[in-house]
Formats: structure tokens, C-alpha cells, sequence
């Protein structure tokens, strides 16, 4: 499969290990057979070692050797927690990312038949671990000397990278933008103007100066303007506004990853009203006339949301219209936003690997019951991690 994405213009800069230690004991040999048979074009190489031997620190200097982006996958949030310490130690020049669910808390959304109980979503959302996705995908855009350790959260649908890069803001000093007109896109990125409250996702405006808070920086960004052209680009300290540095060009990446054009959105509204109309005439002929009413109230109000505000709760239901994708093929993830030729390391792959083949049919099951009953369209069946076959398919080495 070839991605569009892979034709950016990454900034490449080498992968490089800054260690006390050199390679030693097994692993010079390690490195350089795992290296060859990967440049051979194999595409299952087996580490083997016990805990504390160092295969963190081989995978380093491997990914030094090969020059390669890399997904490195664990088991859970701890472990990837810890390797993500252990790489930047080895890799401090280089971009090394975290990518892990954002909940503290999650109910998923559900229902149950025999008691008529339904179970609405409810989550706590940890806002730093969100900035450490949000940070992912962007290195992941933006440049080439990126490893990202992930859990198993990364097989899971997220927005596609091609419309992601499509909405982004280029801000150039000498640029001319209309004040207005920059405003209005970054609320299109789903951006909040607070001129009180100055957080992540957020910008305000004072006269000429617009500030942003990236969701995906520890520091905000400043623009100073000179009637319609870009005149200064600051990156500033978040907490006593202190310039840090300046720049000539920046970037703004949306503040979801569900984000959508207008004409992208109109197309995934009208295809969501069909499949309304379809599926409430199917609950209407079998005499499911409670399935029928509480399906039209509850994406009726979903529509409105998404026509007036750009997204709803639960948007990424209806991922499936709007990344214009057919029933039943596989969302965009994670991995999409690598580009073609990165390198996956699996730790602990004895529990890993059956993870990722369990996760497709629990979520399946649980939103099959919704679909059922009305409380959600059969387009949500969509919205889910990836079978362990697709996943197998979009893994190059």
C-alpha cells in the first residue's frame, strides 16, 4: 500500500546513540546480523535475552545502524513508559515519542439487553499524555529521526494523516493573512479562543498579537502582525511569557484527529442522513419502532452538532464517513502516519502479539449490541482497531 504521506518533506536528521558504553558481549554480533537480514529484506527477526541484558540499548544502536523510523510496541502503559525513559536516554537528539491511551478512566460506551440497561461513555482524559500523541503524529509529519514506543492503543482508528496535513496552518513571517481569516482556521482545527484561561488547544488575541497553544507543545507561540502580514513568529516560555527563541516558519496541527474540511464534512453528513434513512426504515419494517425513534433523536442531534460546531461526542463513530472509506475496510491508525520503509520492534511479544489479535473482537462485540438496539448506526462497526491480518499487512519489516 503506498501512503501519500510518505512524499513529505521530513527533516532528516541521523539517528544518533550518545552512550558511556559501547556496544559489547553478544551484541556487536546481534546488531550486525539483525541489521543484515533486515537489509536483506526479511521481515521477522527474533531478539532473544534475558531482563537486563540490554535490548533496549541493542534496538538503539540497530535503529543508529539502519536509520530507520521505528513503532516499538509494549504490552501495557508502565513498560512503554519505561523504554520511552530508557530511548531518550540513548537517543536525546533525536525525537523520541510516547503514544498511549488518554484515559485514566474509561467506561466505553455500552448496553445490556436483559436488563435494558444503557451504559453511557464516560472518561477521564489525562491532558498530558494526550499532548505526548498530539507530539507523536506531529514529529511523525515533520521529520524522520522518530521512535515512538506505543502500546496496543496505537492499532486503534485514528484520523487520517492526509486530512491531518491538509488543515494544518503554515505561518511564514512576511506572509499575508487577514487577521480574521487566521482566526476562523484555527477554530476550523478545532482551536478555542479564551483571552482568559490560556491552555493547550486554546489562543487568544490583543490587538495585533495572536497567541497559540499548541496541543501538542509544552510552550505556546506568539504572532505578531502588521495589518495583514506576519511581521515576528515567537516561541515563548508558557509560564512567565519570556520570548525564547524566534522562528521564520511554523506549523499548527489541528487540536483533534478527527478533523475535516467543509466539503469532507458535508460529504460525511449527507452519507451518514443515508444510512439513517436506511437503517430506520429496516428497524421500522421489523416493528422495532423504539430501535427507529432513538436512533433518528440521537444522530439527528449528532448531525446538528457536527453542521454547527465542526464535531460532536463520539464523532469518531462516523470516522468511516468522514475519511470516505466503504464498509468493512480498515481505519486509518498510528501507523499510517509512518512512512513506508519504518522498522516495528514488538517487547514481550508473548503477550503483545495476542493483544493485538484479542482487541478487534471485544470492541466488536460490545458495539454490535448498539448497533442492535438502535443506539448507534452500523457505521460505528467501523470505528475500531485493526484485525490482526490488517495489521500484519501494513508492517513492512
Amino acid at each position: 500500500m503506498t501512503r501519500p504521506i510518505s512524499d513529505l518533506q521530513r527533516t532528516v536528521a541521523p539517528f544518533q546513540v550518545v552512550s558511556d558504553f559501547q556496544p559489547a558481549g553478544d551484541q556487536p554480533a546481534a546488531i550486525a546480523d539483525i541489521a543484515a537480514r533486515i537489509r536483506a529484506g526479511e521481515s521477522n527477526v527474533v531478539l532473544l535475552g534475558a531482563t537486563g541484558t540490554g535490548k533496549s540499548a541493542t534496538t538503539a544502536w540497530l535503529v543508529e545502524e539502519l536509520q530507520r523510523p521505528a513503532l516499538v510496541m509494549a504490552p501495557n502503559k508502565t513498560l512503554a513508559a519505561q523504554l520511552a525513559t530508557e530511548f531518550r536516554e540513548l537517543l536525546p537528539n533525536n525525537a523520541v515519542e510516547y503514544f498511549v491511551s488518554y484515559y485514566d478512566y474509561y467506561q466505553p460506551e455500552a448496553y445490556v439487553p436483559t436488563t435494558d440497561t444503557y451504559i453511557e461513555k464516560d472518561s477521564s482524559i489525562n491532558e498530558e499524555v494526550e499532548r505526548l500523541r498530539h507530539s507523536a503524529t506531529n514529529s511523525l509529519l515533520t521529520r524522520r529521526d522518530v521512535l515512538v514506543v506505543a502500546s496496543v492503543s496505537c492499532i486503534y482508528g485514528l484520523g487520517t494523516p492526509q486530512e491531518y496535513i491538509d488543515r494544518m496552518v503554515r505561518l511564514r513571517v512576511g506572509d499575508d493573512i487577514e487577521r480574521n481569516m487566521l482566526l476562523r482556521r484555527l477554530v476550523d482545527i478545532q482551536y478555542t479562543r479564551n483571552d482568559i484561561s490560556f491552555e493547550r488547544g486554546t489562543f487568544r488575541v490583543r490587538g495585533d498579537v495572536v497567541e497559540i497553544f499548541p496541543v501538542y507543545e509544552t510552550n505556546p507561540v506568539r504572532i505578531e502582525m502588521f495589518g495583514d502580514t506576519i511581521e515576528r513568529l515567537s516561541l515563548l516560555h508558557h509560564v512567565t511569557g519570556e520570548v525564547l527563541r524566534d522562528e521564520l516558519e511554523m506549523y499548527i496541527f489541528p487540536a483533534s484527529h478527527y478533523v475535516a474540511g467543509p466539503e469532507r464534512m458535508a460529504k460525511a453528513i449527507a452519507g451518514i442522513e443515508i444510512e439513517l434513512e436506511e437503517r430506520v426504515g429496516e428497524f421500522e419494517k421489523r416493528g422495532q419502532l423504539l430501535e427507529a425513534q432513538r436512533l433518528r433523536m440521537r444522530t439527528t442531534y449528532d448531525l446538528e452538532m457536527m453542521q454547527q460546531m465542526g464535531s460532536c461526542a463520539g464523532i469518531e463513530n462516523y470516522s468511516r464517513h468522514i475519511d470516505d472509506r466503504e464498509p468493512g475496510t480498515p481505519p486509518n491508525c498510528l501507523i499510517d502516519y509512518f512512512p513506508e520503509d519504518f522498522l516495528l520492534v514488538i517487547d514481550e511479544s508473548h503477550v503483545t502479539v495476542p493483544q493485538i489479535g484479542a482487541m478487534y473482537e471485544g470492541d466488536a462485540s460490545r458495539k454490535r449490541t448498539l448497533v442492535d438496539h438502535g443506539f448507534r448506526l452500523p457505521a460505528a462497526m467501523d470505528n475500531r482497531p485493526l484485525k490482526f491480518e490488517e495489521f500484519q499487512e501494513l508492517i513492512p519489516q
